[in-house]
């Protein structure tokens, strides 16, 4: 017969996890995800919530995830936030290079014969700089503007990120127009609030393009910071129309335009 077995009885008490050295529970906590640490790991106990507020900690999920440079070491005042927003970071205009036809877009004016969507390089146009880029939306001789509206909430940014660290806004957008019809381009970007009251506003003079241009694309970008506390949406809108006023699709050409929301770093 198996005798039963018998209590341990060890004189040594079984190690856990807390009794890890720091820079190895540094290590494990920075595996999980951001979501996890936050929500859940710190709350576990005064020695985690310490642990995950090292800056170690966030420096090594940086590391890890490739938005680590030894240059900015000095720069970076804030490792958490800044692993947050490089993790978040990502373009928030949907379907910029009309892949997926006019969905996620609002056409806001549509006159003349209406936008349309081409394929690259297009009638007297020429090819992007980006070869991913294989398609783009031209104007008519009518005003033709579309537009996005982004709820940044709905995108990940919380309202606290947004009021205390007022992350880099980047826009940017690629027009061009055709070698044989001169156009104008027209783009109007806003940071509105929970109430859609415009806190800031970037509006360059409207681009004409004359006749018999290189039809090269071109990029305009504008960063937005140091903008007052209250940001909730951003209304992104471009197009124009062509300037001779010729029966089809001879206006601006516009894709590849682009929200980013970033670290900023000193």
């Amino acid at each position: 017969r198996t005798p039963a077995a018998r209590p341990w009885s060890g004189g040594t008490a079984m190690t856990t996890i807390c009794d890890l050295p720091e820079d190895v529970l540094v290590e494990l906590l920075s595996l999980l995800p951001a979501r996890d640490l936050v929500r859940t790991c710190r709350l576990v106990c005064a020695q985690w919530r310490y642990v995950v507020d090292l800056t170690t900690l966030w420096k090594r999920k940086c590391q890890r995830e490739g938005f680590y440079l030894q240059n900015l070491d000095r720069s970076v005042s804030d490792w958490k936030i800044f692993y947050m927003l490089c993790n978040l970071k990502r373009n928030l205009i949907k379907n910029p290079c009309a892949e997926e036809n006019f969905r996620h877009w609002k056409l806001d004016n549509n006159e003349g014969d209406k936008w349309k969507i081409e394929d690259l390089p297009g009638t007297h146009g020429r090819e992007m700089p980006n070869p991913k880029v294989h398609k783009y939306f031209v104007t008519s001789y009518g005003p033709c503007f579309k537009s996005q509206l982004i709820n940044l909430k709905k995108e990940g940014y919380w309202n606290q990120l947004m009021d205390e660290k007022r992350p880099e806004i980047v826009v940017k957008d690629w027009y061009a127009a055709r070698f044989d019809c001169g156009c104008r381009y027209e783009l109007t970007v806003r940071l509105l609030s929970e109430d859609y009251i415009v806190l800031e506003e970037f509006r360059p003079e409207p681009v004409v393009i004359e006749q018999w241009s290189d039809a090269s694309w071109r990029e305009i970008s504008h960063t937005f910071q140091n903008y007052p506390a209250g940001v909730r949406h951003i209304w992104f809108q471009h197009g124009g129309q062509d300037t001779q006023f010729w029966a089809g699709w001879y206006g601006i050409r516009v894709t590849n335009s682009s929200i980013t929301i970033g670290p900023r770093t000193l």
